[in-house]
């Protein structure tokens, strides 16, 4: 049952309009580390729309890789989108979507994201029923990509009635 050999998540991949400001904002205020970076690529044919469901005469620009504390990687792609570019979808749409990270106290990087005049979107939420014992806020990107920070130091009320636990960055893996 399942996808054969599945060990977790390597990386999570998304669009930004500009890499340079992406990397300050992930380097400078999330404290991402770049790794690597990949030249640009255009594909042959329909290669852009076979490998990657793109226009077949959008290119790639660049595409760099960050490390993120301890947890997935992060591959961020700057695209020449022959077709042009939509704003990034809304929670509720389809495909919509955030990247929560786990803090060890929440206030103080609520504080961090202020003083960086970060675009934090109204104030830390206490989560009730098997999240009990988690807070979280989200928070946007400058490019409009919907980040969330979330924190259990005590964890949640759900780990207290089952033995398979959902991933934390501070529990070794089983």
């Amino acid at each position: 049952m399942g996808l054969p050999g599945l060990r977790g998540s390597d990386h999570i991949g998304f669009t930004v309009p500009d890499l340079d400001e992406a990397e300050s904002f992930l380097v400078d205020v999330l404290g991402a580390v770049p790794v690597y970076t990949l030249p640009g690529r255009s594909g042959e044919g329909d290669w852009m729309t076979r490998q990657l469901g793109v226009h077949p005469r959008t290119a790639i620009r660049e595409i760099r890789f960050y490390r993120l504390g301890n947890g997935t990687n992060i591959e961020v792609f700057a695209y020449d989108a022959a077709d042009g570019q939509a704003p990034p979808p809304r929670n509720s749409d389809i495909g919509g979507h955030h990247l929560a990270l786990y803090v060890d106290d929440l206030d103080a990087a609520v504080a961090h994201l202020h003083a960086y005049g970060v675009d934090v979107m109204g104030e830390p939420v206490v989560s009730g029923a098997a999240s009990a014992g988690q807070r979280w806020i989200y928070f946007r990107a400058p490019w409009g990509m919907q980040f969330e920070l979330v924190s259990f130091p005590d964890g949640k009320a759900y780990e207290q009635d089952t033995e398979t636990l959902l991933w934390h960055p501070a529990r070794p893996a089983e």
